[in-house]
């Protein structure tokens, strides 16, 4: 499975070009849900850069209770194999109907990331 399409690719970049306008990076809505299937880590995609698409910026919930907002370096995702070797998938169903900083005050709140 595609993990970014193209379609997500280029919100991701409009996103950043939201950025550069002046939008606090935490007021944008997440493009992406990732996830490991056999795990409880989550991470919600919000912008890459246009030239150095192998980098993310979003939310980042590993399940262990301390979300973190910044950089995800993608082939790390892409590579990653956890229990019964399984990689990293992406939510087909996600929609965002907030912003980062909501969902980083729900998870900082409830414990973990619902998305």
């Amino acid at each position: 499975m595609k993990l970014i399409t193209k379609a997500a690719r280029q919100q991701l970049e409009e996103n950043f070009r939201e950025t550069e306008r002046g939008l606090d990076p935490m007021d944008l809505w997440p493009v992406v849900k990732l996830f490991d299937p056999a795990g409880a880590a989550t991470w919600l995609l919000a912008y890459t850069v246009p030239d150095q698409p192998e980098v993310a910026w979003g939310l980042a919930d590993l399940g262990l209770g301390s979300p973190e907002t910044g950089d995800i370096y993608l082939p790390e995702l892409y590579l990653f194999r956890g229990r019964f070797n399984l990689g990293i998938e992406r939510d087909l169903h996600f929609e965002a109907d907030k912003s980062i900083r909501e969902y980083l005050e729900e998870t900082r709140r409830d414990g973990f990331l619902r998305a």
